[in-house]
């Protein structure tokens, strides 16, 4: 059994930044694919980042610049979504995924001033 647990988020002001930790414990093994989602309030999720099994990275374009998708050196089922700049328009629900099979329980991030 796969467990993934998210940690970070939380409130920040528009220019801020939060990163947000997610690390698969469990029968897990080798390098996967991680991607993160976002749901906004009201919306369906959407995909925002993903990192393949070799480190290459690829963003939607509306983080692109502004978060960073990052798998720990230490701990390859560890990843990190680094964002800076934020917008009103991030606020919403954050998942990681490993291989889009196993799922994070999510976590609130709202960006307001």
């Amino acid at each position: 059994q796969v467990q993934v647990i998210q940690s970070g988020g939380g409130l920040a002001q528009p220019g801020e930044s939060l990163r947000l930790s997610c690390a698969a414990s469990g029968s897990i093994s080798g390098f996967y694919a991680w991607d993160w989602y976002h749901q906004a309030p009201g919306r369906q999720r959407e995909w925002v980042a993903r990192i393949s099994e070799t480190g290459g990275t690829t963003y939607t374009f509306f983080v692109q610049g502004r978060f960073t998708i990052s798998r720990d050196n230490s701990n390859k089922n560890t990843v990190y979504l680094q964002m800076n700049s934020l917008l009103p328009r991030d606020t919403g629900v954050y998942f990681c995924t490993a291989a889009r099979t196993w799922w994070g329980q999510g976590t609130q991030v709202t960006v307001s001033s």
